[in-house]
C-alpha cells in the first residue's frame, strides 16, 4: 500500500470509520535515521487514533530505535512487515523474504518487545516460493509469538519472490483461507487476523467467525464509501450514514493545515478520486476535481466547490 495509505488517506478513511484500526505506509527502519525525514515520515493527525506504524527491516537494533519512536510519536502500535514481496524490498532481506528465517524475524520481535510497551504485530504470507506448508507456517508462527509478537495478519497467499511481480503476487496465488483458519484452530490462544481478497463487509463479518480480525487494503482504497457501515457491523456503534460530501467537508480542517504547511491541496484529493462511483455524474466529477486540484496555486477552494457539488446532487 505504498503511495496509497500516507496520513491524508487515512484521514479520509477516518471519516467513513471512527474505530478500524488503520496502518500506515511501510516504512523502512534504517530511512528513521536520517532526521530530517522523520517528521515527513512519521507525523499523524491526532484525528487518526488508532493508528499503526508499519515498519520494514530485519536489523533488531534499528527495528527497536524505529519502535522507540512510534511510541514517542504517540502510534498505538508498531506491525513488522514480512508480507511484502517487492523485488526492491527483498534486496534490502525484509518483507516477505524473512519468511525463510523464523529465527531472525524473531530476533527483531523480540528487541522491537523490549524497546516499548507498544504491541508488537507482525504481517505474513501463509508462505514463500517452495517454502509453503502448514507445519512451516506454524512453525514460524510460534517462534515469532513466543518472542513477543501480539497479533498475526497472514495474508492468505504465498508470494512467489522468484517469477511474479508484486501485482501478480497479490492475485495469481490462490486464497487459502482455510490455512489460516486451520492454523486458527490449532492456536486457538494467538491473535490471527485474516487478510487477502477481503472486498466487502460482508466478507470481512464472515472472516471475522473464524479469525480473530480482518485486515482490509486495497478494497478500502478503490471503494473508500463501501466501508461506511463497518462500524455498526463489526463494533456495534449506532447506524450512521456516510456520504461522499460528509468525507469531502471533513477533510477541509485537515487540507488547511497541509497547505498552512507548504502542502499542495492535489496530495489530498488524489485519493478523493475512488470516492464516488456508480451513480450518474461520478466520472464528470471526479474529471473536475483532478483538473482543479493539479492547477497552480489550487487552495481549500477546490474541496469546498467539490463538496458544494455533491451536495446539489444528494450525495
Amino acid at each position: 500500500m505504498l503511495d496509497c495509505t500516507d496520513r491524508h488517506f487515512r484521514v479520509l478513511m477516518r471519516q467513513i470509520s471512527r474505530r478500524a484500526l488503520l496502518y500506515s505506509e511501510m516504512v523502512v527502519a534504517q530511512a528513521l535515521h536520517h532526521t530530517k525525514r522523520r517528521e515527513r515520515l512519521l507525523d499523524f493527525d491526532p484525528i487518526e487514533h488508532p493508528i499503526a506504524l508499519q515498519i520494514g527491516g530485519d536489523n533488531p537494533e534499528l527495528l527497536a530505535e524505529a519502535t522507540r519512536m512510534a511510541a514517542d510519536w504517540g502510534y498505538d502500535e508498531i506491525n513488522l512487515n514480512v508480507g511484502c514481496p517487492s523485488p526492491r524490498v527483498k534486496a534490502g532481506n525484509f518483507g516477505a523474504c524473512l519468511m525463510a528465517e523464523p529465527q531472525q524475524v524473531a530476533r527483531c520481535v523480540e528487541a522491537m518487545a523490549n524497546a516499548s510497551t507498544l504491541p508488537v504485530t507482525v504481517k505474513h504470507r501463509v508462505g514463500i516460493d517452495h517454502l509453503d506448508n502448514d507445519q512451516l507456517l506454524q512453525g514460524f508462527v510460534d517462534q515469532v509469538a513466543a518472542a513477543g509478537a501480539s497479533r498475526f495478519a497472514v495474508h492468505a497467499r504465498k508470494a512467489w519472490l522468484e517469477g511474479l511481480d508484486p501485482k501478480q503476487n497479490r492475485t495469481i496465488p490462490p486464497l487459502q483461507y482455510e490455512r489460516v483458519i486451520a492454523l486458527k484452530q490449532r492456536r486457538p490462544d494467538l491473535t490471527i487476523e485474516l487478510n487477502g481478497g477481503l472486498d466487502t463487509p460482508e466478507q470481512c463479518l464472515d472472516a471475522l467467525r473464524n479469525c480473530d480480525g480482518a485486515m482490509v487494503g486495497r478494497a478500502a482504497y478503490a471503494h473508500p464509501l463501501r466501508w461506511g457501515c463497518i462500524d455498526q457491523l463489526v463494533y456495534g456503534e449506532p447506524e450512521r450514514t456516510v456520504r461522499a460530501s460528509d468525507v469531502v467537508l471533513g477533510l477541509i480542517p485537515h487540507a488547511q493545515a497541509h497547505l498552512d504547511r507548504g502542502g499542495r491541496i492535489w496530495d489530498l484529493c488524489r485519493h478523493l478520486v475512488q470516492l464516488v462511483e456508480g451513480v450518474p455524474g461520478a466520472r464528470h466529477w471526479r474529471h473536475n476535481l483532478g483538473v482543479n486540484a493539479q492547477r497552480k496555486g489550487a487552495d481549500l477552494a477546490v474541496l469546498e466547490e467539490a463538496a458544494r457539488q455533491l451536495l446539489d446532487a444528494g450525495l
